[in-house]
């Protein structure tokens, strides 16, 4: 098979940004990306692809990715009748376009792809705000304002047709779990719920402890403070972690993502390509060993996710294992993620990811290094861009360009971003493996 090369990675800072438009910030990671490629404009790009999943909810319910690159198009930063494909995939859409843009150089559709992704999950309620890039401040007939539209973005990862099945699915699993299916009494959305229950069954079967959880916590939330792009940079001891306030039990809200805005890219070439470009280029590209993506099911409590099997198909198709992996970032949409995803990854046995994280494993410096972004739950979850900024974080971590958050001597990363939900699996899953050469 050939090879692909990741040549550029950008990602904005993620926050709660109200004045950044979708426009905006795709501006931003766009423009950020090419100058890591030390490119003046996109003359080259062949194909893009433009993950999102809100935009919808504020208006722009289609062609998404053309809408927000007509400015740069028109400004000549663009090149003109470049095929933009709008990808949708929950939680892992931003992955999901960088599969794209990597199928397109394996194929020998094109030489160069651009993988982006854009989202805007926070909605001021008293906002009108610049939210669609128009003078004067002005929004499309019928927009709603404030938490419905955040909640509106939320409520498309599970299905809508069919609800009794997974309310009934919810209900079984929380008696088996010890801990009722109650959504109303949750402090978050539903998705919290679930992944409460998934915590609650794993306490139950394994042993897994609240004090392990909010270790995971502690630790990343420490590295978001050493990322400059996170939209949460203060520490949080594992006491404060515990006594922050419920979300639903065992999270807490410094368990939990935060709701946020941003947008993250990504340049692939193929190896004739990359030869083309200046040696300081060439030596900073990646490659990119393996882009597995599974789908979710209805599974048994026992029953390991879907991350297992997208994980297994990587490792085989990077030909590596588990250990080989210096550096992962993994969806810790809450803090049992890291758990559990370390279960899944094959960092650790199944019902051991407890005690691998509270001993330093997934530290810097530690055995297996996760998140050193700060995850989720501190750098920040901008549902479309989230899968590229792990990517991002890789980069920095193979290139030695992390800073204070460097682990030393990273040759291999592993980025695992999962989406939507059907039942206790994502939707989707998408396993990234890439290689320093």
């Amino acid at each position: 098979m050939p090879d692909a090369y990741l040549i550029a990675t950008s990602c904005t800072r993620f926050g709660k940004q109200p004045g950044a438009s979708f426009k905006d910030l795709t501006r931003q990671a766009y423009l950020a990306v090419l100058a890591d490629a030390g490119l003046a404009d996109g003359a080259d790009i062949a194909n893009a692809w433009f993950g999102n999943c809100g935009m919808g909810s504020w208006g722009q319910r289609n062609i998404r990715g053309q809408v927000c690159f007509t400015p740069l198009v028109r400004d000549g930063l663009f090149p003109e009748r470049v095929p933009m494909i709008n990808v949708e995939g929950g939680c892992a859409t931003a992955s999901m376009a960088l599969h794209g843009a990597w199928k397109d150089v394996l194929s020998g559709t094109c030489a160069l792809s651009l993988a982006i992704g854009v989202e805007k999950t926070f909605v001021p309620e008293d906002a009108p705000g610049d939210i669609f890039g128009t003078t004067p401040h002005t929004s499309p007939a019928g927009v709603r304002s404030g938490a419905a539209r955040t909640q509106e973005i939320f409520d498309g990862g599970i299905d809508q047709f069919d609800p009794q099945e997974w309310l009934a699915y919810y209900a079984a699993a929380g008696e088996a779990a010890g801990k009722p299916f109650n959504p109303k009494d949750g402090g978050g959305t539903l998705f919290m719920d679930t992944y409460a229950m998934q915590a609650a069954w794993h306490m139950k079967a394994h042993g897994t402890t609240v004090a392990q959880i909010a270790a995971g916590a502690s630790k990343n939330h420490a590295m978001g403070a050493l990322n400059p792009l996170a939209q949460y940079r203060f520490e949080v001891s594992p006491e404060q972690v515990l006594a922050d306030r419920p979300v639903s039990w065992p999270l807490t809200r410094a368990m939990c993502a935060p709701i946020g805005d941003g947008a993250a890219a990504a340049l692939v070439c193929s190896a004739a390509y990359l030869k083309t470009l200046p040696q300081a280029v060439q030596a900073r590209a990646l490659r990119i060993r393996a882009s597995v993506i599974t789908g979710g099911k209805y599974r048994r409590l026992d029953e390991p996710g879907l991350s297992q099997l997208a994980a297994q198909r990587a490792y085989a198709m990077a030909g590596i294992t588990p250990q080989q992996v210096d550096v992962a970032e993994v969806h810790d949409a809450t803090s049992f993620c890291e758990i559990y995803q370390a279960e899944m990854l094959g960092f650790c046995p199944i019902g051991q990811g407890g005690a691998f994280v509270a001993s330093g494993a997934t530290s810097l410096g530690g055995e297996r290094p996760i998140n050193l972004s700060g995850g989720l739950v501190s750098k920040g979850h901008p549902v479309g861009a989230t899968g590229l900024s792990m990517i991002h974080e890789l980069a920095l971590q193979l290139r030695g360009e992390a800073g204070a958050r460097q682990q030393p001597g990273a040759r291999i990363g592993l980025a695992e971003n999962g989406g939507g939900v059907i039942g206790f699996d994502e939707a989707a899953c998408a396993v990234t493996v890439l290689e320093r050469v």
